[in-house]
């Protein structure tokens, strides 16, 4: 590997765009290659089997477009297939996601934490052995999203349905004295801006595309991995509609890029 090389990120469709944005804010000189899974959309509905056979797909042709490190920017994908591409690939930095339960226990006041996530992360057993660890002095209260990846996919960050999924799923905790709000998957920081106008000031919203970002900087300057720049342009693909894609890149990248088919 030669530290030139491109950073392969991917998910089951458009969250991790999300992550790579964080990437690209920090590690500006590095290329990014990124694979939105979109015809299997959304992986928390998904067998662990199903998922893992569609991330080692995805890791074989990004290495094969010459990636020099992997980040699973999914919360079911980490769950599912993380370790399993660390013993195939043993030479290679991997990167993947957990919710960000520590960093949200140390900032709750109120001593209650909300977690909005998909059913696959919610029901993993490292998900329970996370909140085991490093929850026990705090009350956690789940909150599954059904449909809300989908209508993010739409690129329907404002939509009135979008909203009104939201705040079903949002009111509850609320109700319950929630004060900090982990965004447990990576297509959600795209609806912070809805979530802001639904929540009270004083609730803090939680993601953890920048530890991302920081983790894979680390890693990458451990193995004297880090690029020199200047970054070649992003290469984007989708495995489902590549015009579906390009045509919220502008919304959720900051610009038009073409999308290949995977």
């Amino acid at each position: 590997m030669t530290n030139s090389q491109g950073i392969g990120v991917f998910d089951s469709g458009v969250g991790g765009v999300s992550v790579l944005r964080e990437i690209r804010t920090l590690l500006p000189q590095e290329s990014l290659l990124y694979i939105a899974d979109s015809a299997h959309v959304p992986y928390g509905e998904k067998s662990p089997e199903y998922i893992r056979e569609r991330c080692r797909l995805i890791a074989a042709f990004l290495l094969e477009q010459g990636a020099k490190a992997l980040v699973l920017a999914c919360n079911t994908a980490t769950v599912a297939a993380v370790a399993e591409l660390r013993e195939l690939y043993p030479q290679l930095p991997i990167v993947g996601m957990e919710p960000a339960v520590k960093p949200a226990v140390a900032a709750t006041r109120s001593g209650v934490v909300g977690v909005l996530a998909t059913t696959g992360t919610l029901k993993s057993a490292k998900f329970a052995a996370l909140l085991d660890r490093v929850a026990s002095d705090v009350k956690v209260i789940t909150q599954p999203c059904p449909g809300l990846v989908e209508q993010i996919e739409a690129g329907e960050l404002q939509s009135s349905r979008t909203r009104e999924l939201l705040d079903g799923f949002v009111q509850p905790l609320l109700v319950q004295g929630c004060d900090t709000l982990i965004l447990g998957c990576t297509h959600y920081p795209f609806i912070k801006p809805l979530l802001n106008e639904l929540v009270p000031a004083n609730v803090s919203l939680i993601d953890t595309g920048a530890a991302v970002a920081r983790q894979l900087q680390r890693l990458l300057r451990e193995r004297d991995l880090l690029a020199s720049g200047p970054a070649r342009a992003a290469q984007f693909w989708s495995s489902g509609k590549a015009q579906k894609l390009q045509a919220v890149l502008p919304t959720l990248w900051g610009e038009s890029q073409e999308v290949l088919q995977f």
